[in-house]
């Protein structure tokens, strides 16, 4: 196989401790944990032809995977953020993939699509050493972006990128600056970063060995750290008519993301 895709999740979330085992909703009714939903997000992508692994260091995660199947690489707890944990689990298991995925744990609402339009950007330029996806926002996204803002509350991450496809930039912040409109001269331009990165080995071995640089730290990104090196994010637009895309950021997305399984029928 040359890729395969790691879920990295802890329970010592800064905003939202224990969100992995947070259960949701589902259009029927039927609650299942947040880790568990991103297993079958990952399952979905991989259609049997890759594999899928759990990264964690805690054994109350480890062992809602194991309930649900899914293979489990226990990382140490001084991982700082989803990459590093993803870096130590392919050095721990002795993984050797060409393109590594990681689809963090939080976003259960990722279309499979979404992961296989990665592997294939990976797959078509050679040199591409890391890619991660971009949507456009809807004028509903841009309100809710603006909202949690507003409300000092910390969400989505949205992306600014270069005619060539390369990232200038990720922020918490909603970027480009708007002056609050979700539609300026007939467009929305802001696009909302999809957390679901594939990197080569090679750039996952160079993150762990760069320090967090000062605008990783101040936004809380982890991807920042490959721009403060001068290590090019490939940014891939993708789409997803119908559907609507959130992390579960914050305690308040659960019934936002409970809203929307419903909307779209998932159970």
């Amino acid at each position: 196989m040359d890729a395969c895709i790691i879920i990295p999740a802890r329970y010592a979330s800064t905003r939202y401790p224990g969100k992995p085992l947070v259960t949701l909703a589902g259009a029927s009714g039927t609650r299942r944990s947040l880790i568990e939903r991103s297993v079958i997000a990952a399952r979905a992508a991989s259609q049997g032809q890759i594999p899928v692994y759990v990264a964690t260091d805690d054994d109350r995660i480890a062992d809602e995977a194991a309930r649900i199947g899914a293979d489990v690489i226990m990382t140490s707890d001084t991982c700082r953020n989803g990459t590093e944990r993803v870096a130590e689990a392919v050095q721990k298991a002795g993984i050797t993939a060409d393109i590594i995925v990681n689809l963090q744990g939080d976003a259960p609402l990722t279309p499979p699509h979404f992961v296989t339009a990665l592997i294939n950007a990976l797959r078509q330029d050679q040199d591409c050493g890391m890619a991660t996806p971009c949507l456009r926002c809807d004028e509903e996204t841009v309100r809710n972006l603006l909202a949690d803002r507003a409300a000092g509350r910390v969400g989505a991450t949205t992306v600014v990128s270069d005619q060539m496809g390369r990232a200038l930039y990720f922020s918490k912040e909603v970027i480009p600056f708007t002056n609050g409109k979700g539609v300026v001269d007939g467009v929305v331009p802001v696009f909302h970063h999809v957390g679901v990165y594939a990197y080569r080995q090679a750039a996952l071995e160079a993150y762990a060995q760069w320090q967090q640089g000062p605008l990783e730290t101040l936004e809380g990104l982890e991807q920042l750290r490959f721009l403060e090196n001068g290590h090019p994010i490939k940014t891939v637009e993708v789409s997803a008519p119908g559907a609507v895309f959130w992390e579960l950021n914050n305690p308040s997305d659960v019934s936002l993301i409970e809203g929307y399984l419903a909307r779209m029928g998932w159970e």
